[in-house]
């Protein structure tokens, strides 16, 4: 049981961090052991659930307002950059153009992941703050996901901001609002296929669905106050912190595991 509340723990902080959940759960999982395709499911949905409630009101205002010209122009750009990071997505995918999820991959895009983010808080100190969200910030974002899916460790949420920062959504909360928005159709997609994809293969055979169902919780409660305090720390910080952990956790891993 604690393995999984562990576990649930470390999904639900590192989700939405642009510091790699993927990376995070190797170490974890190092030490405590794998644990089932349909558990690995659970907790991301948890993640995902925390998200939702994070974003509630802004989500039911987008919902119930969807007729207000602003309000539909956004929900339009939502949709495309889902639908971009679906299509590209299932060609990746059926390419087989996926790298595994072992150390030396991880540790090599949380580096570059970091180099990444010195060069988007760069771009956006050069440039006034930018709210908008145009059609040039939705194909990044969409192109972004999908590159954090090929690249284990290069964090979902960190492509999509960064890749919305460096196409002109250079303020930090509006790349982080588009970005965890885009990403919960995205992550609800990606898990139904794992989770049909565990059924078909008899993934729910001896599943443990206490511990399930307690890292679940714990991945959800962990990962709304992760992102509350993000979306509190980035109103007033750079991502710099971020981009600096990133690297040092990408030497550790070429180092230790």
């Amino acid at each position: 049981m604690l393995e999984a509340l562990i576990l649930g723990l470390v999904e639900g902080l590192t989700e939405f961090l642009p510091i790699s959940s993927t990376g995070h759960l190797l170490i974890a999982e190092h030490w405590l052991g794998a644990r089932s395709d349909l558990f690995n499911v659970a907790i991301q949905v948890g993640a995902i659930a925390a998200v939702t409630l994070v974003y509630r009101e802004r989500i039911v205002g987008l919902l119930l307002r969807w007729r207000e010209p602003a309000e539909r122009d956004y929900l339009r750009k939502l949709a495309a950059a889902f639908l971009v990071t679906a299509v590209l997505g299932a060609a990746a995918s059926y390419a087989g153009a996926e790298l595994p999820q072992t150390v030396t991959p991880i540790a090599v895009a949380l580096i570059v992941g970091g180099l990444l983010i010195f060069l988007a808080e760069y771009y956006a100190k050069r440039h006034a703050a930018a709210q908008d969200v145009t059609w040039r910030v939705v194909l990044a974002v969409g192109v972004a996901q999908v590159i954090a899916g090929v690249f284990p460790g290069t964090s979902r949420s960190a492509a999509a901001i960064f890749a919305a920062m460096f196409a002109g959504l250079t303020a930090r909360p509006s790349a982080a609002e588009f970005a965890f928005l885009v990403g919960i159709p995205t992550m609800l997609a990606a898990s139904g296929f794992e989770l049909v994809r565990a059924s078909a293969d008899g993934g729910f055979d001896g599943e443990a669905w206490g511990e399930l169902g307690v890292a679940f919780v714990i991945a959800a409660v962990a990962g709304f106050a992760s992102v509350k305090w993000l979306l509190a720390y980035i109103s007033r910080h750079t991502f710099v912190g971020f981009a600096w952990y990133r690297i040092a956790l990408g030497v550790v891993l070429l180092a230790v595991l």
